[in-house]
């Protein structure tokens, strides 16, 4: 089978000859639990990436969001948050049952900087969480525990390049997302994605928080 790319890098020495270490700031920001620092972050953060990986080296970042404060730090190396209403896939999850690792990045909406927590991820069920990790009095059907290895604020160059923050993206030539999923999904009698608006607009207003 062919390489899908040319000039593949295959190890970490030959990625140093491109790439220098980082500069010494860089490795100590990294901490080994969360402290008051980080729990401040996360208690304003109301959306996080989640990263997994399969045992068969399947990648999946799915995103999770609430109102700030929907995610729970319970000690200095552990945090939980509920399952609120999704797709019903599960990847991430299905992803945890065979490989725990997990790599999480909190976003506070018009700060540039994040939180990037890594560690161990387990899918719970225990009552006592459930209840814990309620939002507005929702009780969620699972939780996603975190077991903390790591812990760093990460600079701010990527939103900012990005513009991540700008009121006004320029969509312009941009096909919707209805139109979008008429032909992922293999919709028929939908062209212009305008029934398939509607029912997200309906789905979004039925299903956000049940």
């Amino acid at each position: 089978m062919s390489e899908p790319f040319a000039g593949i890098i295959r190890d970490e020495d030959a990625l140093r000859q491109i790439i220098k270490p980082p500069h010494q700031r860089a490795r100590d920001k990294q901490i080994d639990h969360l402290d008051h620092n980080c729990r401040e972050f996360i208690a304003r953060a109301p959306f996080v990436l989640v990263g997994t990986t399969n045992a068969d080296g399947t990648g999946d970042v799915s995103p999770k969001g609430g109102p700030p404060g929907f995610v729970t730090v319970l000690d200095e190396h552990r945090l939980a948050f509920g399952e609120l209403p999704g797709n019903g896939r599960v990847d991430g999850y299905r992803n945890l049952l065979a490989n725990a690792a997990i790599g999480l990045i909190f976003l506070i909406p018009g700060l540039g900087e994040t939180l990037r927590v890594n560690g161990q991820g387990y899918v719970l069920d225990d009552p006592e969480m459930l209840e814990l990790c309620s939002v507005d009095g929702r009780r969620p059907k699972v939780v996603l525990g975190v077991h903390v290895r790591d812990a760093f604020i990460h600079c701010a160059k990527a939103l900012r390049r990005a513009q991540l923050w700008d009121p006004q993206p320029d969509l312009t030539g941009m096909p919707t997302v209805a139109c979008m999923l008429v032909e992922h999904a293999g919709i028929d009698g939908d062209p212009a994605g305008e029934r398939t608006a509607a029912a997200l607009e309906d789905a979004y207003a039925k299903t956000l928080w049940n």
